[in-house]
Order: C-alpha cells, then structure tokens, then sequence
C-alpha cells in the first residue's frame, strides 16, 4: 500500500518521469490522497466505465484487469512509482456524470472498506475522485496526460 499518492497533470511521459524523485509538488497540477493502491484504484476505475456496476468486482477479476496502468517509471528499492492512467480512462473519467462518479466512488469505497476495514484510507474518496475526474478534463482539453505518483 502506497503512503503518499499525486494523481497528476503532466504534459507527456518524460515530464511525468521527472517526478520520480519527488513527485509532482507545485510543478504540475495534481490531487493528493494517502493510504491506496493507485494501480488498483486505476484499474478499477477503468473496469467500472468499461463493465459499469454497483457490484464490488471479485479480487481475481480486479487483479486480472487489462490494460494494467503503464509505467512510466519502474519501482526500485525506495517503491516509488510513476503510472500513466489509461487514454479510455482519462477519457471515461473527463466525460463522466455526477452520478456516474457518485456510483464508482461508493463501489470503491465500498471494496475499499471490505479490503482494509479499520486501516482504510481517511481521505474523502467522492472527493478524491471528483478532483481527479476535474485533472482529466484538463488533460483531454490540453492534449496532456493523467499520471500517477506514489510512494
């Protein structure tokens, strides 16, 4: 479980790999949560717009889940990571209704809280992906990319 994620802005792969070090900070526009597994809220988010559902997915389902979050930067000995969402995520979640995100958000949260009880994140999730879903607008209407930063 990551620490520290940055959902984030950033204009193509190699300015998004430069945040490895110390993520994205006030470089580029970014939504901040802890306590997640951001490639597994990503693929999640992904199946729900692509298999919409109220219904948890089966971990073997979820872990299964194709494509997978690309890396842009590969974890080494320190954990960071640096993911690219999918383009059709980016996408799903630009064009997304309040009541589709309200859906997906109690579905995660939901997962979430079954998966982690007590231990679960303490950040509002609604909220977390509502300024997220706000990050992929901007990226559909600059032509930049929707990434990943975790530690």
């Amino acid at each position: 479980m990551a620490h520290d994620i940055a959902f984030f802005l950033a204009p193509d792969d190699t300015a998004a790999a430069t945040t490895r070090l110390r993520g994205p900070g006030d470089a580029f526009a970014s939504v901040t949560c802890r306590f997640l597994e951001p490639d597994t809220a990503i693929a999640e988010w992904d199946m729900y717009f692509e298999e919409p559902s109220a219904e948890t997915p089966p971990p073997e389902k979820l872990y299964a889940w194709r494509p997978w979050p690309r890396y842009v930067t590969r974890p080494l000995n320190d954990g960071i990571e640096v993911f690219a969402l999918p383009e059709r995520l980016t996408r799903a979640l630009a064009g997304a209704s309040n009541a589709e995100l309200e859906a997906l958000a109690d579905r995660w949260t939901t997962r979430l809280r079954s998966e982690d009880g007590d231990d679960m994140t303490d950040d509002d999730l609604p909220a977390v992906l509502q300024a997220v879903a706000r990050l992929a607008t901007s990226a559909v209407n600059t032509g930049g990319g929707l990434y990943s930063w975790s530690y």
